[in-house]
């Protein structure tokens, strides 16, 4: 059987589903941990970065620790769908449940688009480090608007990748990979 982008979402979903809900914490305090060391590292000036963050579904990885740890030094903002894309917004409590099951801040006036850092999930990662996510293209559309692309870490809850170039190339790329137990660059950039 060929590999195609849909069988290869459709597998990692599975593999998220399937992950052993025993070690989850340890999991989640692992990627936590490297999120965290690895935006401190990016930071060598210490200013206040402005980092897209996302708040996870239930099988997606769970980086809240780090959101609420970083969102005392930095501005941190989640996605706010409008359309068929979003836009950011900073975050506030409390969130509110929207389509999909997405929870959000509120809306705001202020127009932005501009941020150094960029954390998002994905259901997997093709050879050329692009994203596979749901299959809506939000993020891709999100970029796409974006003037200048930021740093981009893509994180999951369980590694689910492949050798293999799947995505379109309208698709966003990574710089870095961040799951439990790896951290992989993209030496492709």
């Amino acid at each position: 059987m060929i590999l195609t982008k849909s069988s290869f979402r459709t597998k990692c979903i599975k593999k998220m589903k399937k992950a052993d809900k025993h070690n989850k914490i340890y999991k989640t305090a692992m990627l936590n941990e490297k999120l965290l060391e690895t935006i401190s590292h990016l930071n060598k000036t210490n200013k206040r970065l402005k980092i897209l963050f996302y708040y996870p579904l239930e099988n997606e990885a769970n980086i809240v620790k780090s959101l609420k740890t970083l969102r005392k030094k930095h501005e941190v903002y989640i996605p706010f769908m409008e359309g068929s894309s979003f836009k950011m917004v900073p975050f506030r409590l409390p969130l509110h449940k929207k389509k999909f099951g997405i929870l959000e801040a509120g809306n705001t006036t202020k127009n932005i688009n501009k941020i150094d850092i960029a954390i998002v999930p994905v259901v997997g990662v093709d050879g050329n480090f692009q994203r596979v996510g749901y299959g809506k293209g939000m993020y891709d559309r999100f970029f796409e608007k974006l003037k200048v692309k930021p740093y981009t870490i893509f994180v999951q809850a369980e590694l689910c990748s492949t050798h293999q170039t799947l995505c379109d190339v309208h698709d966003i790329t990574c710089d870095l990979l961040i799951t439990p137990t790896k951290m992989i660059e993209n030496r492709f950039l």
